[in-house]
C-alpha cells in the first residue's frame, strides 16, 4: 500500500543553479527508481533560516510531495545524510486532511479568497 509523503530538504546557499538541479535531481531519481510516484513538487528558492547551520544562515527550499511504500522513506533518509550539499531534511507523511489542504493551496482557492477579502474590506 503507497502512502502520501512531502519532504522539505534545505540545501546550503554556495551551490550553482545547475548543482542545485543536480541535487534534486538525484532524490527524484531515487524515489522513482524504487516505486515512487511524484505528485508535486515545488522550489521555493533562497530563504533566510530561523537560525544558522554549518555557519550559514540562508539555503535552498525544495519540497517533492510523492507517493511511496513506507521503506523507501529510510533509504530516502540515508541518502539525505550522506549528501554534504543537504544542511536539512523533514519528511512527514499526509492524511487526508493535509492532502485537501495541499489541493486547495496548490488550485489557487486560499489566493482568490484573500483578494476576494481584501476588495471587501477596501
Amino acid at each position: 500500500m503507497l502512502k502520501q509523503y512531502e519532504t522539505v530538504f534545505i540545501m546550503t546557499p554556495v551551490l550553482s543553479e545547475d548543482q542545485m538541479k543536480e541535487a534534486v535531481g538525484k532524490f527524484k531519481a531515487i524515489l522513482t527508481e524504487n516505486g515512487a510516484k511524484l505528485v508535486h513538487e515545488e522550489n521555493w528558492g533562497l530563504r533566510k533560516m530561523a537560525y544558522t547551520i554549518q555557519k550559514k544562515s540562508t539555503g535552498f527550499y525544495h519540497l517533492l510531495q510523492f507517493e511511496a511504500p513506507g521503506d523507501l522513506i529510510e533509504k530516502l533518509e540515508v541518502a539525505f545524510k550522506r549528501d554534504e550539499r543537504i544542511l536539512r531534511f523533514l519528511t512527514v507523511s499526509l492524511e487526508k486532511h493535509a492532502l485537501a489542504y495541499n489541493e486547495k493551496r496548490r488550485s489557487g482557492a486560499f489566493k482568490n479568497s484573500s483578494t476576494a477579502q481584501t476588495q471587501a474590506e477596501a
